[in-house]
């Protein structure tokens, strides 16, 4: 049971930083868990493990950490649209 309560505090950290950003994580749901838990290890990195745990997780620093891969990820995919918009023949 703990194993499917991290998919879903992961799903929900996920979903929380798209809806914080605006922006939409590719991939679904599954895209949310990816973005929860490379979150959350990022937010870990840069700010420790401090505040409240839920699944596993240290809840801001994964929200504060999967908000910054988000909007990583979302600049990366804009710029790689804009080049293939502007490629010649």
């Amino acid at each position: 049971m703990s194993f499917i309560w991290t998919l879903i505090v992961g799903g929900l950290i996920g979903w929380l930083a798209g809806v914080l950003t605006g922006r939409d994580v590719p991939g679904g749901i599954i895209g949310n868990i990816i973005a929860g838990f490379i979150g959350a290890w990022l937010g870990s990195l840069i700010l420790g493990d401090f505040g409240p745990e839920i699944g596993g997780f240290a809840i801001v620093p994964a929200i504060i950490g999967a908000v910054i891969l988000v909007l990583i990820v979302s600049f990366v995919l804009r710029k790689m649209r804009g080049n293939n918009n502007h490629r010649h023949a």
